[in-house]
């Protein structure tokens, strides 16, 4: 087998290769193998048939395709792998001469990762928000806390800012109710802004019993983006109590004896957070600042490809469940079709970049995963799924996601090798210590990472679409 590349511009290759016909002769064995199982000849035993009938009652022609077919894969992952290319995604192959007992041809056309020039890693300096909590985080710390360890209790009177309602609703558009339009014995808390705009005005004043009418715009099912008439009926006001901040409160609420004991632990959760906040922001800053100083070509199809899978996504996996279509979504958003594809473009193109440029200096400096480091990045991302850590593992072994997986944690790696030669100063003017040895600065940065990518991991989709074109390459 002889194959050439041709470069059709960064991102693209075509491979030309030229096959002799000894060298198709197994996958010819095999499709007369395969076209025996399927076919039936009066006189003879299926898987039987000799070759020269074969050939005589389908063709010769049929035979070949069907070892073409077989043997496209394994021809072109050859030529790949002679030429040293890092294809993304499935080649369009053309057979331009395929002649009975002489030789093969075919072209491929296919994307390729574009050779990039790395600028060195120094000279970027970001500045970030100083880490402080004050005495009014705390405050607000401990009275979410307190929050949820609230009562309530019905009282006789119109309702009020802060009271818990039990409401019946019910949607009209155009006088006629909708199907999804009804529900009963929701509990809503006035203020809390969970509901439709325009409830808290309806229901305060009114006691139970009452009943109210008001229009808004509904944000999901069947008639999302169009207004509707609301009737609501309050079926009981009840009035939140709070437990008494004091030492009681404190032992109810926590493993702490005193409320100043609770306060002081409250202040280092609150420091712990707002510092990992700003390894994020100092990550995520810092990657944006090195992706401006990269060139990178953007293969057009991967591109388009992504465009595709995010819009995708969006229609059918969050929208279509709370039965909104992409235009009632677009119209509550306030966006134009061609508003929202624009937006599509830059988040694929900023994905594609971050993950080009991250995979390289992974490759540059070598960088490895660890089980640990797999494991404990596994243990994150399942808690931020809400399942167990077994249920999650066992969806991304079945999904075959693991490798998605270990390049999120190098390109984490990769992120931090920059940070750590980067210049960080809070908005007081200190230096911010970014370097490896906080066991929050690698979560930060893969957490970056994530974020620059817009949690998709585009690269790596093509790399799995790239394998599979190699076994399922047809002619």
């Amino acid at each position: 087998m002889k194959s050439a590349v041709e470069t059709l511009n960064p991102t693209r290759v075509r491979l030309t290769v030229e096959v002799p016909f000894e060298e198709l002769k197994p996958s010819l064995d095999a499709a007369y193998k395969e076209i025996n199982k399927q076919v039936s000849v009066p006189g003879f035993r299926k898987g039987k048939i000799p070759a020269r009938i074969i050939d005589q009652r389908f063709g010769r022609a049929a035979v070949l395709q069907e070892a073409v077919n077989q043997a496209l894969p394994e021809f072109y992952g050859k030529a790949v792998d002679e030429s040293e290319l890092n294809v993304l995604g499935q080649p369009e192959v053309d057979i331009t001469e395929l002649n009975d007992n002489e030789e093969l041809k075919f072209t491929a056309e296919v994307d390729i990762r574009p050779e990039l020039e790395l600028p060195d890693y120094e000279g970027i300096e970001v500045t970030v928000d100083a880490v402080a909590v004050s005495d009014e985080d705390i405050d607000g710390s401990i009275t979410q806390l307190r929050d949820r360890f609230a009562s309530v209790k019905p009282v006789e009177r119109a309702a009020a800012e802060g009271d818990v309602l039990v409401l019946d609703l019910e949607a009209s558009v155009d006088g006629e109710v909708l199907e999804d339009g009804v529900a009963k014995g929701v509990s809503y808390t006035i203020g809390s802004g969970e509901l439709l705009d325009g409830i808290d005005e309806a229901v305060t004043g009114i006691e139970a019993g009452g009943t109210a009418t008001f229009e808004s715009e509904l944000k999901g099912g069947s008639a999302a983006g169009r207004t509707a008439s609301i009737k609501v009926e309050v079926s009981k006001v009840q009035e939140r109590e709070l437990p008494e901040l004091d030492d009681d409160f404190a032992q109810l609420a926590s493993e702490f004896d005193t409320l100043e004991e609770l306060r002081a632990d409250a202040r280092t959760r609150l420091e712990s957070s707002k510092k990992y906040e700003q390894a994020t922001d100092a990550q995520q800053k810092v990657l944006e600042a090195y992706l401006e100083k990269v060139e990178v070509p953007i293969p057009e199809k991967l591109l388009a490809d992504e465009i595709g899978t995010r819009k995708h996504n969006l229609e059918h996996h969050q929208l279509e469940p709370m039965g909104m279509t992409l235009e009632q979504y677009l119209k509550v958003q306030g966006q134009t079709e061609e508003e929202y594809t624009a937006e599509l473009e830059e988040q694929s193109r900023k994905g594609i970049k971050t993950q080009f440029v991250l995979d390289e200096i992974v490759a540059k400096e070598q960088l490895n995963v660890s089980q640990d480091e797999l494991t404990e990045h596994l243990l994150q991302r399942a808690a931020g799924s809400g399942m167990s850590p077994d249920q999650f593992a066992q969806q991304i072994v079945q999904g075959g996601q693991v490798p998605m997986l270990v390049g999120e944690v190098a390109r984490g790696k990769a992120l931090q090798v920059v940070v750590e030669q980067a210049k960080v100063t809070d908005s007081e003017g200190n230096a911010v210590d970014l370097s490896d040895d906080d066991d929050t600065d690698g979560d930060a940065a893969a957490e970056a990472t994530e974020a620059a990518a817009d949690e998709t991991d585009t690269a790596d989709t093509a790399d799995e679409a790239s394998d599979a074109a190699e076994e399922k390459t047809e002619a």
